[in-house]
């Protein structure tokens, strides 16, 4: 690298989807529906599973804590996002791009666990039902959700200390609309070995241990469903897990692409596209996916309307 053309930053640019001016107005108003979707669809199931109390059971308290971290890393994103895309001013602070950093990847790691504890609480209920309270306890979900969120901590504080050790940039420009790591890296005066080898173990230990557990878990949920007598127990059951099923797959795959591949020097735009779909479009759809697929939310939705109205 040549050291010439390297340079402390103050400010990062970032380069947005496109650069099309015909396609800014479309753009902005496609993501301000998601992001409105998005808000409403996680912090209004937050707060119908703390107000409703048929929903006050282990699958629904992890739940209410993926619509929280879904909100959050999408409010991480998209308001900035929106801001680039009909302002000029593309710029956002070095402090500003860190606090970005660290809180995307908190919450998508926190996420990435998460929804293999969902799995496990899964497994518990259709395989062992009348241990399902006891092996699930209000003290267990709260320890496991917490291991989720120290995990994700950690991580990232681990990856922000090495992103921070970074002295120098070839350039403040990143072709991407957020700042995330790999794109940041491949600015880099530096060696940044490490930092690129502890994203892709974190990155692929996470994802092989969680799906792992969730393969596992959904392995023995089918036997057991399977092998249930009642046409409606099996219909139920199959109905819980297909909502979670669907997130997991959309989610999983897209972080399989991003973070747990070579990466090439053509690549960036695919990853801005994949980047999309996880940042933005599968928190809304995660809100979607559990209540209208959920038989239990939307009894809840209506009872708590019910009684709104009749009040």
């Amino acid at each position: 690298m040549d050291q010439e053309n390297c340079t402390k930053v103050a400010e990062f640019i970032l380069l947005g989807l496109s650069d099309i001016p015909e396609l800014k107005v479309f753009l902005f108003l496609l993501f301000l529906v998601i992001y409105g979707v998005t808000v409403l669809g996680n912090l209004g199931m937050t707060m119908l599973i703390q107000v409703s109390s048929q929903l006050h059971t282990p699958m629904y308290f992890f739940l209410s804590h993926l619509s929280l971290v879904d909100l959050c890393y999408s409010t991480v994103i998209v308001p900035k996002m929106l801001d680039n895309i009909i302002n000029n001013d593309k710029g956002i602070s070095f402090m500003g791009c860190t606090v970005q950093l660290f809180l995307f990847s908190t919450c998508v790691i926190t996420e990435v666990i998460l929804l293999g504890v969902m799995a496990y609480d899964r497994f518990v209920a259709i395989c062992n039902p009348l241990l399902y309270m006891v092996i699930i306890s209000q003290k267990q979900c709260i320890q496991l959700v917490s291991a989720c969120y120290l995990c994700g901590i950690v991580c990232s504080l681990i990856h922000l200390g090495l992103f921070l050790e970074i002295s120098s940039y070839q350039s403040n420009v990143i072709n991407h609309f957020f700042c995330d790591l790999p794109p940041l890296l491949s600015l880099a005066c530096s060696d940044v070995y490490m930092n690129k080898l502890m994203l892709y173990i974190f990155a692929t230990f996470n994802e092989i241990s969680t799906i792992v557990v969730i393969l596992t878990s959904y392995l023995f949920i089918v036997i057991t469903i399977l092998r249930m007598r009642s046409a409606e127990g099996r219909h139920k059951a199959f109905s819980t897990c297909a909502s979670h099923l669907t997130a997991i797959v959309v989610f999983h795959g897209t972080i399989l692409f991003i973070y747990c591949r070579p990466t090439s020097s053509n690549s960036m735009d695919t990853d801005k596209v994949a980047s999309v779909f996880y940042t933005v479009v599968i928190p809304m759809l995660n809100s979607l996916i559990y209540s209208l697929r959920n038989k239990d939310v939307k009894e809840a939705l209506k009872k708590m309307l019910g009684s709104k109205i009749i009040s």
